[in-house]
């Protein structure tokens, strides 16, 4: 049954209309693939766009192009919003110092991961675990559910 399920969803992704574009076009993709990898691997590492397009052996401006194309945004503000949902799940399902979290996902202090969760998400991330707002998004249920 899951090889037949596998088998279906590979298909319809392959021929979906917006195959183009998206998250998982960009995993298969040849060029973002490798750039992918190296940033879900290490989302604390202090990456350049020189070091992505290394990994994915092309241009600085290649690499800058197919990720815009493919997922309407640049590498880094990819890494930041990547990051965030990293934040995001470790403030949800776990209890982790705030300073942890920031250094997990590639912060130097936790002032400068504060003020960029609240640019995010509209509250600091003392007070987004605190309030609810991980349950609201429903990532504690999920976590609790694993």
């Amino acid at each position: 049954m899951q090889l037949l399920l596998t088998e279906v969803l590979r298909l319809h992704l392959d021929t979906a209309p917006a195959a183009g574009h998206g998250w998982l076009t960009a995993l298969r993709d040849p060029v973002l693939g490798p750039a992918l990898e190296q940033l879900h691997s290490a989302p604390d590492r202090k990456w350049t766009v020189a070091e992505l397009a290394s990994a994915a052996a092309v241009s600085r401006s290649v690499i800058d192009e197919r990720f815009r194309t493919v997922l309407g945004r640049s590498s880094i503000r990819y890494l930041h919003d990547w990051r965030m949902h990293i934040a995001q799940n470790l403030l949800a399902s776990t209890s982790l110092p705030i300073g942890s979290v920031a250094r997990r996902v590639g912060y130097d202090s936790e002032e400068a991961f504060s003020r960029a969760f609240k640019r995010a998400f509209g509250e600091a991330p003392s007070l987004w675990r605190s309030t609810g707002s991980a349950d609201a998004a429903g990532l504690r249920t999920a976590a609790r559910r694993r």
